[in-house]
C-alpha cells in the first residue's frame, strides 16, 4: 500500500503534539530546582555536542564554516544558558512590597518551533533551552533543506533531558517535514505557542495561524560609517560581521554607508583587510548569480565563500579574499545586491554626510529589512543619537559587528538566535527573544486605594491580629521568606478610627508613676521623672554624625545599568515614571534589583 507522505507527515505531527502536551502536564509540576537542572544537562549536552552537529549542519546543507557553525553552538549552549539559568520561572517569581503586587509565572504548554536552514543546530538548542526552562515542551519543524542536522540535534537535547529527569516528549522533531505537517503543528489545538524563525511566508504562515506567534523579520542589515568614526576598527567589525559563517546569520551586515569625507580610506582599508571590490560588470555578474528573478537569493549560493560565488559568476579572485565588495549607486529591484543577501557580499554606498547617511539606512531597512538591525560607527555623540531617534530598527549597534552585537555577544543585549522586529517589521515584539517570552505571568495585585474607606478599616481592624501578607508601610520579618511583621501603631490608629466613627471614645492609655519621681507638689514642684529627663537631655543633643543621604532614584535605566548594579551587588532606585527598557527589566525583576521610590 503507498502511503501519501504529505498524510503520514501530517498525522506524525499530531501525535507528537498529542505526546508533548501529555509531557508538558508533568514538566508544569516541576519546582525551579528540578526544571534547572534538566535545562542544565540540555546545554551541557549543546556544548559537549557543538563541533560534531556543526559537522553535520555544514556537510547536509553546504551551507556556512563549520568553525563558526561550532561557534554559535556554543553561544546558545553557554552564553544563552548563562543568560538564563539564574532565572525564576516557577511558581512566584517576583515581588514589589511597595506596589503590593506579586508575580506568579504559569508556563505557555507546547511550543511549536520552526527551525531555519541557515542555523539549524544553533537555533534547535536556543530554542530547546528557553521552551525548557519555562516548563514548556518543544515541537521542532525543521526546513526540508536541514533535517538531518535538526533531528539529529533534537534527539541528542532529548535524551539529556530524560536522563536528567524530564519526561519523554519533552523536545521532539518532525521526521518528515511538510508544509502541510508544519500547518497542522501550528494550527494543532493542543499548541499553545509559535517561535517561527524562517522565510517571510513561514512567518506569515505563523501569524495567520489563529495561535499566538512569536515571529522574527528579515535583515537588510545597512552599517553607517560616519567621518568621526575610527576607520580601522570600523572596517574590521564590518568585515568580521559580514563573513562570518559565510553571511548567513540575518543580522550580518548588507551594505557599508559611508560619508564621502573618507571613502577612499574605508575603501583602501577594506581592500587591506581582505576585502575585493568589483567592478560594474563584475557586480553585475554576481548579482545575476546571487539573485534570482523572483528576487530571492540562489539556495545554491547561501553560505559559500566569495571564491565560490565569484567562480559562479565566472571571476577569478585571489585566495585570501573574505568578502566581495560591490559599489552601488542606487536602492531597489533594480539594484539586486542592494537587498540582504545572505552570503559574503558587502554593497557599498557613498553618501554626502550623515543626513545621507541616515536617508541611506532609512531606504535599505524599507527595502527588506524594516525593525531589525543597524549599525553606526562614529565617536560623535550626536550622531549616534540622531541615529537611535529616527531609525526603525530594533536593534542598532555602535562601533561593533551586527552579527556578534545583535545576539548579545559583543553588546549586552539578552543572548539570543531569535529577534524581533516590532510591527515595522509585522512582529509582535523589538526584543530578543527569550525564556520570558513563553511565559504567562499571573499578577497578584493588594488593594492600596480603598474604594469604601470605612469597610477597609472595619476590615483591618478585624484581621489585625493575623500577619498580613504583603503591605506598602509593613516590613519583612527577620528571616522570614516572604512574611510581614504588623505594624502597632498603624493598627492603633485604624482602631482609633474605626470607634471615633461609631461614636465610641478609645480608652486612654493607663499612667504610669515611676517609683523614681521626685518633687513636691505641696510647693508647686510637679513631679519630674528621672528617665524622662534623662531621656530628653538625650535628645536634645546634636546627633553624632549626620543620618546616610536617601538613595537618590534615576530617570532612565538600561541593560547595561542592572548588569553593573548586579556586578556591585547594589540596588537601582527608580520613582514610577522612570523609563526602564524591556531589557532591563527582565533582567533585573528576577533578582530584584528595582527599589520603588515616590
Amino acid at each position: 500500500m503507498v502511503v501519501d507522505p504529505d498524510l503520514q507527515s501530517v498525522q506524525e505531527a499530531r501525535q507528537l503534539v498529542v505526546k508533548a502536551a501529555e509531557a508538558q502536564k508533568l514538566l508544569a509540576q516541576f519546582s525551579q530546582e528540578q526544571i534547572d537542572a534538566v535545562v542544565a544537562a540540555v546545554a551541557e549536552a549543546g556544548r559537549q555536542h557543538a563541533e560534531p552537529l556543526a559537522r553535520l549542519a555544514v556537510e547536509e546543507t553546504t551551507y556556512g564554516m563549520v568553525a563558526d557553525k561550532v561557534r554559535k553552538n556554543t553561544f546558545a549552549a553557554e552564553d544563552v544558558y548563562r543568560a538564563i539559568k539564574g532565572l525564576k520561572t516557577v511558581g512566584i517569581i517576583r515581588e514589589d512590597r511597595a506596589k503590593g503586587v506579586f508575580e506568579v509565572a504559569e508556563p505557555m504548554g507546547v511550543v511549536a518551533a520552526m527551525i531555519p536552514c541557515t542555523n539549524p543546530t544553533s537555533t534547535a538548542i536556543f530554542k530547546a533551552l528557553i521552551s525548557l526552562k519555562g516548563c514548556n515542551t518543544i515541537v521542532m519543524s525543521p526546513h526540508p533543506a536541514a533535517v538531518r542536522c535538526i533531528q539529529e540535534s533534537a534527539r541528542i537535547l532529548s535524551e539529556a533531558a530524560v536522563k536528567a529527569g524530564a519526561p519523554e516528549g519533552s523536545i521532539s522533531c518532525l521526521s518528515l517535514p511538510t508544509m502541510e505537517a508544519t500547518q497542522e503543528l501550528m494550527r494543532h489545538r493542543l499548541t499553545a505557542v509559535i517561535l517561527a524563525t524562517g522565510s517571510a511566508g513561514l512567518v506569515r504562515a505563523a501569524y495567520s495561524s489563529g495561535k499566538p506567534a512569536y515571529g522574527v523579520g528579515p535583515g537588510n542589515v545597512p552599517a553607517y560609517i560616519h567621518s568621526s568614526a575610527n576607520v580601522r576598527k570600523a572596517v574590521a567589525d564590518i568585515l568580521a560581521g559580514k563573513s562570518f559563517d559565510n553571511g548567513t546569520v540575518c543580522a550580518s551586515e548588507q551594505t557599508m554607508v559611508v560619508d564621502q569625507a573618507i571613502a577612499d580610506r574605508v575603501r583602501a582599508e577594506a581592500e587591506r583587510q581582505g576585502g575585493l571590490f568589483l567592478a560594474p560588470q563584475q557586480a553585475e555578474a554576481v548579482a545575476r548569480v546571487l539573485v534570482l528573478p523572483n528576487f530571492r537569493i540562489n539556495p545554491k549560493l547561501v553560505g559559500h565563500s566569495a571564491q565560490s560565488i565569484a567562480q559562479a559568476a565566472g571571476i577569478s579572485v585571489p585566495a585570501h579574499t573574505r568578502v566581495l565588495v560591490a559599489p552601488i549607486d542606487g536602492i531597489g529591484k533594480q539594484h539586486p545586491l542592494s537587498a540582504e543577501k545572505l552570503s559574503p557580499v558587502l554593497a557599498f554606498y557613498v553618501v554626502n554626510d550623515c543626513q545621507g547617511g541616515m536617508d541611506a539606512c532609512r531606504r535599505l531597512l524599507e527595502f527588506g529589512g524594516l525593525g531589525h538591525t543597524l549599525a553606526v560607527h562614529a565617536t560623535d555623540e550626536h550622531v549616534i543619537r540622531e541615529f537611535a531617534l529616527r531609525m526603525p530598527a530594533s536593534r542598532i549597534l555602535i562601533n561593533t559587528p551586527t552579527t556578534h552585537g545583535s545576539v548579545g555577544d559583543s553588546a549586552n543585549l539578552e543572548p539570543s538566535l531569535s529577534l524581533g522586529c516590532g510591527t515595522w517589521g509585522g512582529n509582535i515584539t523589538t526584543d530578543n527573544i527569550s525564556v520570558m517570552h513563553l511565559l504567562n505571568i499571573k499578577r497578584v495585585a493588594y488593594e492600596v486605594r480603598p474604594v469604601n474607606p470605612g469597610e477597609a478599616e472595619e476590615t483591618a481592624v478585624r484581621t489585625a491580629s493575623a500577619a498580613p501578607v504583603m503591605s506598602a508601610s509593613v516590613p519583612a520579618a527577620p528571616g522570614a521568606a516572604g512574611a510581614a511583621v504588623p505594624d502597632q501603631a498603624e493598627i492603633a490608629r485604624v482602631v482609633d478610627r474605626f470607634l471615633a466613627r461609631r461614636g465610641t471614645a478609645a480608652p486612654a492609655p493607663a499612667s504610669k508613676v515611676c517609683p523614681a519621681m521626685s518633687g513636691d507638689s505641696s510647693v508647686g514642684q510637679p513631679p519630674v521623672c528621672p528617665c524622662v529627663s534623662s531621656t530628653a537631655k538625650t535628645a536634645a543633643r546634636p546627633a553624632a554624625e549626620n543620618p546616610p543621604p536617601a538613595p537618590r532614584p534615576v530617570d532612565f535605566v538600561s541593560e547595561d545599568d542592572v548588569r553593573q548594579a548586579i556586578n556591585k551587588n547594589e540596588k537601582i532606585y527608580v520613582t514610577p515614571r522612570a523609563i526602564i527598557t524591556p531589557s532591563a527589566r527582565d533582567l533585573g525583576n528576577p533578582r530584584e534589583i528595582f527599589v520603588m521610590v515616590k
